[in-house]
């Protein structure tokens, strides 16, 4: 411990048994941070009082920790395994003809049952080569869970820690399933195609990458296809939520986990508690996009790679390859990690605390690697046999395969991650599919603890060189990159879906300040009155930051969507009417317009996923040999169609449907 930086809940040497002169100390930071937060809200921004407050907050932060009246939760204690360096010779030479056999097997560029057993047997063969046993086998621990489950009787021990986590994890689960079905309300075209990936999973085309829409990896078609199997939701809108949704909640352990090894299970209790909360991480989980699988493989890699790297672990690390591998899978901007994992590493061997460990962590680095890339085998045998579409859409943003650069490239560089790294306290950008936009990317509460707990870091980084405090600062511009390197587009950065794998470091930093907060306002009150105090400060700001995030996704992003998204489900709702009374769904037509709905939506909400409603108004009289009943919907503004109906089927009935959302009527032309 250096000289002068207090343990947690301490003070430092000389100043044994004095207190602080006056709790507000404690609070002024906070509340300084949190009037500077608040006054950069949209309605009644004011720059220049959010600057001033925000450095009042930083350097008070600053003067406190010097003094050792603001101790912050340590970092919890190593072990520092040693390493064989050693791998299991057998199980190598079996991986290595496996590997070829199933980069071949992949060469249909899908998944079937033989590649996925190749692909499966050679991942187990790499970890069981590399793979360092310690204390009970799989097979000894499998028995005893095998006893375990045949006892008769078992105890459930329930403690008020178990009961507290319980609680945050079920609040989370709310926040993330509570209106699943209307926030957000409707679809559009990126749905669409989802929904046809979707259906060529359940056809039994698995492939390892789908071409459609300029490209998406395969993990969230398998997903919704089994949503839609198992719970019989179908090609629907619900199925790509549930889907996504429930990555956002799987994300939230690892969150935990991760604030756990960097400051201790109340740390990670903490960022769970707000990551669950958040407005930003419950929208992207909400869209039912790709965006959720970004943080949701950022949040094990983390853990495990700094797990491993501080515990001298290489099945840790083995562990990180894994999730790492499985990002690929995922979600494109993922492919930003390994740069972040191998900046880990380095950071690491440059810190004092990798002395004597430095060739056993390269070993552990080389495993990892591997792990990874035997993981990312079937995408890359895509990428080799068709990588234009592979890398389209990350060449077409960062280079000038679609448009030339608006600018500068170093300048746009810049500008963009400026940008990117205000967002949490400004500007989250102008993508209204998933962000309430032009608002910060975190609430008040979470705004003003992140920006004390990037100083608090930097802080003790400077007092401690841990290379823990380093890392976590530094992993979140690196996984802001996906945004940043928008060149060509730069109106795209920020955007909330790529920057999401800072999700994790971000709210680790905000339970690393809310803890450190606790703990010293706890440590200068002695009294019963100065409990009440504390916990009165707890549910202050947690009341304060679920409101706002509340009111951010269930109110403001739901009337912003509901605004923008055209109304596809009520003209599918009065398709479908139709269908069921007089006529049927395929006598039903929409005229598409400029600008207008996505019929192959339409469908979808009429219950045909693989129906496009779609007739051009040139194709009009070829359904004069259809017998009636006919439905015919148009954009009002499409007079011409109105009009053309008329002549065609003068004993017609037209009607204007008048929308719940202004702006969003249409037209009904029933031939009887």
């Amino acid at each position: 411990m250096e000289e002068g930086f207090p343990e947690p809940g301490g003070l430092p040497p000389g100043r044994e048994g004095k207190r602080p002169a006056v709790i507000w100390y404690m609070w002024l930071p906070v509340a300084l941070a949190l009037i500077a937060q608040r006054s950069l809200e949209p309605g009644d921004r004011n720059i220049w009082v959010g600057i001033t407050f925000y450095a009042l907050a930083g350097l008070l932060l600053v003067w406190l920790i010097w003094r050792g009246e603001w101790s912050g939760p340590d970092i919890p204690p190593s072990l520092h395994m040693e390493d064989p360096l050693t791998i299991k010779s057998n199980w190598f030479y079996i991986f290595i003809p496996l590997a070829v056999f199933t980069f071949l097997a992949f060469g249909s560029l899908r998944f079937d049952g033989l590649n996925l057993f190749l692909w499966l047997l050679t991942v187990v063969a790499l970890l069981k080569t590399f793979w360092v046993s310690r204390g009970l086998s799989f097979r000894d621990w499998f028995a005893r869970l095998r006893e375990g489950i045949a006892q008769r009787t078992w105890w459930v021990r329930i403690t008020p820690w178990a009961i507290s986590w319980v609680g945050v994890f079920g609040l989370a689960v709310f926040f993330r399933f509570y209106r699943l079905g209307d926030v957000p309300p409707e679809m559009i075209s990126d749905h669409a195609e989802k929904l046809l990936d979707v259906a060529d999973v359940l056809r039994g085309n698995w492939w390892v990458f789908f071409p459609r829409n300029t490209g998406r990896e395969a993990i969230q078609m398998v997903v919704t296809a089994l949503v839609a199997r198992v719970l019989g939701t179908g090609l629907t809108y619900l199925s790509l939520k549930i889907g996504t949704a429930l990555a956002g909640v799987l994300t939230l352990p690892y969150v935990y986990l991760l604030g756990k090894e960097v400051g201790g299970k109340r740390v990670g209790l903490w960022a769970m508690l707000f990551a669950g909360i958040a407005y930003w991480p419950n929208v992207i989980s909400r869209i039912a996009l790709r965006f959720a699988f970004y943080p949701l493989f950022v949040a094990p890699t983390l853990y495990y790679l700094i797990r491993g790297l501080r515990n001298r672990n290489r099945n840790d690390l083995l562990l990180a390859g894994l999730a790492l591998g499985l990002g690929l899978h995922g979600y494109s901007p993922f492919r930003f990690v390994p740069f972040l994992v191998l900046l880990g590493v380095g950071l690491y061997l440059l810190h004092r605390v990798s002395k004597g460990a430095r060739v056993q962590t390269i070993w552990a680095l080389v495993a990892l690697v591997l792990v990874s890339f035997v993981v990312f085998l079937p995408l890359l045998r895509y990428a080799l046999a068709e990588p234009a579409n592979f890398s389209y859409r990350t060449l077409t943003r960062i280079g000038t395969m679609e448009r030339s650069y608006p600018d500068s490239p170093v300048r746009i560089f810049f500008d963009n991650l400026w940008g990117a790294v205000t967002m949490f306290f400004w500007d989250d950008g102008s993508t209204w599919v998933h962000s309430v936009t032009h608002r910060p990317a975190l609430d008040v509460v979470s705004g003003a603890l992140f920006f004390l707990g990037v100083v608090f870091l930097l802080t003790r980084y400077i007092r401690r060189r841990q290379w823990e405090d380093a890392f976590l600062l530094l992993s979140i511009p690196m996984l802001l990159m996906p945004s940043v390197l928008s060149l060509a587009f730069p109106a795209e950065n920020p955007s909330l879906n790529r920057t999401g794998g800072a999700i994790v470091p971000v709210f680790v930093v905000v339970g690393i300040l809310f803890e450190g907060f606790l703990t010293s306002l706890k440590s200068a009150v002695k009294t019963r009155a100065g409990g009440g105090i504390l916990w009165g400060a707890v549910f202050l700001l947690l009341s304060w930051s679920s409101i706002q995030n509340y009111d951010l996704v269930f109110d403001q992003y739901f009337r912003q969507m509901r605004q923008n998204t055209w109304n596809t489900s009520e003209i599918g709702h009065v398709i479908r009417s139709y269908a069921d009374s007089i006529g049927e769904a395929e006598t039903a037509w929409v005229v598409p317009f400029p600008h207008w709905v996505d019929t192959r939506v339409v469908g979808i909400n009429v219950g045909l996923p693989e129906k496009d409603y779609a007739l051009w108004g040139k194709d009009l009289p070829a359904t004069l040999e259809i017998p009636p009943p006919k439905l015919f919907i148009y954009k009002p503004e499409d007079e011409l169609t109105g009009i053309l109906l008329t002549d065609m089927y003068p004993s017609g009935i037209l009607q204007r449907y008048v929308s719940a959302v202004e702006g969003k009527d249409f037209m009904i032309f029933l031939v009887p």
